[in-house]
């Protein structure tokens, strides 16, 4: 008698003699193993932990700064988060810790993360302190006059394969920008004592209808 529920006669030296199965049994444990049940002993399959999308210290400039567990940006340069935008629609945000110099957007694994300001070229298109959103070297919109980021504010950022688009504590800006082509990631970059912290989840406001966080490509699939 087999705990696993299979019973097997046989003849010390002599063929099997006969062989059942409770199928019961077995049905049982094929669907436990379906749906991932168990105590995660021995047999079990267990699901790769997703890592966590943050700043990416394998992309970013040498003269940057990356702490908090990968969420806060400072010194000079920039760095790429560690997730590439494929989904439809991604939410994402950052808080001005500390004014200076800085821009967030989106740019190519191209990018060149020393050079600042960012888009200058077409590896990038990025919403600046000032209030343009540049790409290619080429003002692309702007932030209203009375609208300019300051300490303490939330800028929000979702993109959708055509356009990025700004919110400023929740609030829609209405300044599109577009051009960038390729395989895209979340971007920062800081100098002039600027200090800036990324928000890939738990936002401060919630995502514009149809907007979610970023997902690793094994999540939408």
């Amino acid at each position: 008698h087999s705990p696993a529920g299979c019973v097997v006669l046989v003849t010390s030296g002599e063929p099997v003699t006969s062989v059942w199965w409770d199928v019961g049994k077995m049905a049982s444990s094929v669907l436990c193993c379906l749906r991932w049940c168990g105590d995660g002993g021995a047999g079990h399959i267990q699901l790769k932990e997703m890592p966590a999308v943050q700043l990416d210290t394998q992309h970013m400039g040498t003269d940057v700064v990356i702490v908090k567990n990968g969420r806060r940006i400072c010194g000079t340069g920039g760095c790429l988060a560690n997730a590439p935008l494929h989904q439809n629609k991604s939410y994402f945000e950052f808080k001005v810790q500390s004014t200076g110099v800085w821009g967030i957007g989106v740019a190519t694994q191209k990018a060149n993360l020393n050079q600042i300001p960012f888009g200058r070229d077409a590896q990038s298109l990025v919403l600046r302190h000032d209030g343009a959103i540049y790409h290619n070297n080429e003002e692309r919109n702007r932030l209203p006059a009375n609208s300019i980021p300051q300490e303490g504010d939330v800028v929000g950022l979702t993109y959708d394969h055509v356009e990025l688009n700004i919110y400023l504590n929740g609030k829609n800006m209405h300044c599109p920008a577009s051009g960038i082509r390729g395989t895209v990631y979340p971007v920062v970059y800081v100098d002039d004592s600027a200090i800036l912290d990324c928000q890939f989840s738990e936002f401060y406001s919630p995502p514009p209808p149809g907007f979610e966080k970023i997902l690793f490509e094994q999540q939408i699939f």
